[in-house]
């Protein structure tokens, strides 16, 4: 399936965003009620990438593992409210870091209002995530197909942020076997969906080689989610 197409030129999302403007031709509904902000966070991407670093600090990078035993290829912590793990007793969210027997850190207000206004934009007001997952591909790592439904509040939005390296998105329906759409997510492009499209199964194709200005050879996902 092919790609869509960015219908205004990246070249000016950015000035149109920082003066308060949202053209809707800038805005895609790659399903309803699921919509890509292209370089929404363009702006705050040197900032966000710095202080992923200041996080790392006190809960650095893992591998967790799945239920069954097997290593995840994606690196990956947290900060807010509550973090969300994965071992051989499940998915789920804990205030703790495993790794650190400590609170997760504690997320910038920068980020809980990107995230809000990235979700007003995409028409999901009211949004304050209290969780976000911090997510490291370095090439050759992906994410398959999965849910995000580990959260109580399955009304609000998930919001993810993209940094570094350009990735493919996978985007399906309810069911696994729906078809998928794929779209380039590039550095400060946000994705927002919600509503019908909460528990629609998404994922990251395996990550191609190539070298960011900034992170190097890896893509840094932010991921927003009312977790409690």
């Amino acid at each position: 399936m092919s790609m869509p197409s960015h219908s205004a030129p990246r070249a000016s999302c950015r000035d149109l965003y920082t003066r308060g403007l949202l053209p809707r031709e800038i805005r895609e509904f790659f399903a309803p009620q699921a919509v890509l902000l292209p370089e929404f966070a363009a702006a705050e991407a040197e900032a966000l990438c710095a202080q992923v670093q200041e996080l790392l600090v006190t809960s650095p990078w893992r591998h967790m593992l799945t239920p069954g035993g097997q290593r995840m290829s994606v690196a990956m912590t947290n900060c807010g409210r509550a973090g969300w793990i994965s071992d051989r007793a499940g998915y789920r969210y804990q205030s703790i870091d495993p790794q650190s027997g400590r609170p997760w850190p504690a997320m910038p207000a920068s980020w809980s209002m990107l995230a809000a206004r990235a979700a007003v934009c995409a028409g999901f007001p009211n949004f304050e995530p209290d969780a976000c997952l911090i997510n490291r591909y370095e090439p050759g790592a992906r994410l398959t197909l999965h849910q995000d439904r580990n959260e109580r509040d399955l009304s609000a939005p998930v919001v993810s942020v993209s940094l570094g390296l350009p990735a493919i998105f996978l985007f399906g329906g309810l069911r696994r076997d729906d078809p998928v759409k794929r779209m380039s997510l590039c550095h400060g492009d946000v994705a927002v969906w919600g509503g019908a499209q909460r528990l629609a199964f998404h994922g990251i194709r395996r990550l191609a080689d190539g070298q960011h200005p900034t992170l190097g050879h890896c893509r840094i996902n932010l991921t927003f989610r009312r977790a409690l």
